[in-house]
């Protein structure tokens, strides 16, 4: 009888110790099976909020009069809002309003330097819609290739003036130096 009890005994044990393995295998193959499926989705890195995946605000936006309108000039941006390396800018909306008056967008500028090793810097518009003596204020704002669009420029306001014309070289006269003292 003694044998009997002893048996079951270690019988119990041994049952013991198979579902304490059992659990501990379960619980190995479920955090593997985890790992797999969060490596394999497609994710590379923690997802970012939109407003940080707009492309930075373009702050130098320059206006001149020219003879048959107004060219406008700015840069690049090479950021997004969120600070990272822009990779996917896409184009560029030109926007013009009057003097007091809503903006409205007049044309847009295709960035077609993609995977290009060196990238275009800056980027110009010519708006010849404009009238001699009217005052006009002028933005851009920056948009990626999904979508997503950055806070519009700096505000530049310009009077369209015809520009004077170049000296005539004929009766063109050199200034006279003036000695240093």
């Amino acid at each position: 009888m003694r044998s009997a009890i002893r048996n079951q005994m270690a019988l119990s044990t041994i049952l013991v110790r198979l579902r304490t393995m059992s659990v501990a295998v379960v619980a190995m193959l479920f955090a593997l099976s985890a790992s797999l499926t969060l490596s394999g989705c497609g994710v590379k890195s923690m997802p970012i909020p939109p407003e940080a995946a707009r492309p930075e605000r373009i702050l130098g936006l320059e206006a001149t009069s020219a003879k048959n309108g107004i060219h406008l000039t700015w840069g690049r941006p090479y950021k997004y809002a969120g600070g990272d390396k822009l990779t996917d800018l896409a184009s560029f909306s030109v926007s013009r309003a009057d003097a007091v008056g809503p903006f409205q967008k007049i044309g847009e500028v295709a960035v077609t330097d993609q995977g290009r090793f060196q990238l275009q810097s800056s980027f110009s518009y010519f708006d010849p819609a404009t009238e001699v003596g009217k005052t006009y204020r002028y933005q851009v704002v920056s948009s990626t290739a999904d979508g997503y669009i950055s806070e519009p420029s700096n505000v530049v306001t310009i009077m369209r003036k015809i520009p004077p014309p170049p000296p005539n070289p004929e009766t063109f006269v050199l200034p006279t130096p003036v000695p240093i003292r």
